[in-house]
């Protein structure tokens, strides 16, 4: 094994799966990340099936299922109450495993961030990276309180807004998807297990709401709509509330639940892939810094965390770093693709409710099954 020592710039799923995968295979990890400290922030998030088999490999799927609320399907509806059906989630990580689970993402963080810390990774905050210089066989990092240190590789983990993209010669950014989103965790009924719900035709209201149980009385809902925040003089909560006034049944309870009090998010959607190398020398970048897209199949985070475990076991095995990466892109960049075009068609008929022939169902169904093979 020729990496013995690894620099990680960001401190979000990516960098902490990769941290600790590295560091199961005996590496010396240093994370760097921008936050003075951590913070209980963000709100729900749906794991599909092969995530919890990358949090399995990494030794923190009892952890994960502990703090998540397994489901097995979701509940397809218009938005007057209609169930279209139930759609099963494809079991993405094996018939061993949920399909899926929802769960907190502040949770989630906590428990990576434990599990690198038990490993010995040393994690400092309050610091980001202003450069590199690639040496050969090795890379210089040249961070925000100015030191310079030597790694065998740094990876970029930054997140869609990577402000190191740009010097790894990568020409892509992040791009609008036309679509925003409403994130809030409120309360729920024991009987409601999760639904997506579909206007009739674009009322001016929400293109699509859902929500994903995430404990035994609270769940995860999203809004997407368009991507600017209007100005109407109305608080988060209303403004959420205007957009879901006609979505019905269940979504009924889930309006009425919202209040002042509600932790409320709003942000535009924005996506970007890179159909190329992610890397310059021993620089590498990861996850969302190359490849993010619109929440619309829930293969976010799956996808940044498959990066971080796919590249920890190449580049610990023996041989030359540059075939290694030369393996990882011919095996991620196909699997990428596939979640990639059905996000985006996702989004152009979310944005175009009664497009003829849209069958959002059957392109959710097919892109979470090719990803039933591993990695």
């Amino acid at each position: 094994m020729s990496i013995r020592s690894v620099l990680i710039v960001g401190g979000g799923f990516t960098g902490l799966t990769a941290a600790i995968a590295l560091a199961e295979r005996d590496v010396a990890v240093t994370l760097v990340d921008k936050a003075p400290a951590w913070a209980r922030v963000g709100h729900g998030l749906t794991i599909q099936g092969n995530a919890l088999r990358v949090f399995r490999e990494i030794g923190v799927i009892d952890r994960v299922l502990a703090v998540g609320q397994p489901e097995s399907s979701v509940t397809l509806a218009l938005a007057d109450g209609t169930t279209l059906g139930v759609m099963p989630t494809p079991a993405t990580g094996g018939d061993d495993l949920p399909p899926t689970i929802g769960a907190l993402r502040p949770d989630l963080h906590e428990i990576l961030v434990d599990r690198a810390e038990e490993l010995g990774v040393e994690i400092r905050l309050g610091l980001e990276l202003t450069d590199y210089v690639n040496n050969g066989e090795t890379a210089t990092s040249i961070l925000s309180d100015g030191r310079r240190e030597e790694w065998d590789v740094i990876i970029i983990a930054e997140g869609i807004k990577s402000q190191t993209r740009p010097k790894l010669g990568i020409t892509e950014d992040r791009a609008p998807s036309g679509l925003g989103i409403w994130r809030a965790v409120t309360t729920r009924t024991p009987d409601m297990r999760g639904s997506i719900a579909f206007p009739v035709a674009d009322d001016g209201g929400a293109f699509k709401v859902g929500y994903t149980p995430v404990s035994a009385d609270q769940c995860y809902v999203f809004v997407l709509c368009r991507p600017e925040r209007t100005d109407n003089g109305l608080e988060g909560y209303q403004e959420v509330q205007r957009l879901m006034a006609n979505f019905h049944g269940e979504f009924d309870y889930l309006r009425e639940s919202l209040n002042a009090d509600t932790f409320l998010n709003f942000q535009e959607i924005e996506w970007i892939f890179v159909d190329g190398p992610w890397h310059d020398g021993r620089v590498v970048a990861l996850g969302e810094v190359v490849h993010a897209v619109p929440p619309l199949i829930a293969q976010g985070a799956a996808q940044c965390v498959e990066d971080a475990l796919l590249f920890a076991q190449l580049v610990t095995e023996p041989g030359q770093l540059s075939d290694q990466l030369d393996a990882f892109y011919a095996r991620r960049l196909p699997r990428l693709k596939g979640v990639v075009d059905a996000s985006l068609q996702l989004a152009a008929w979310e944005q175009n409710p009664g497009t003829p022939h849209a069958d959002p169902g059957r392109v959710m169904a097919e892109a979470l099954g090719a990803l039933v093979p591993a990695p």
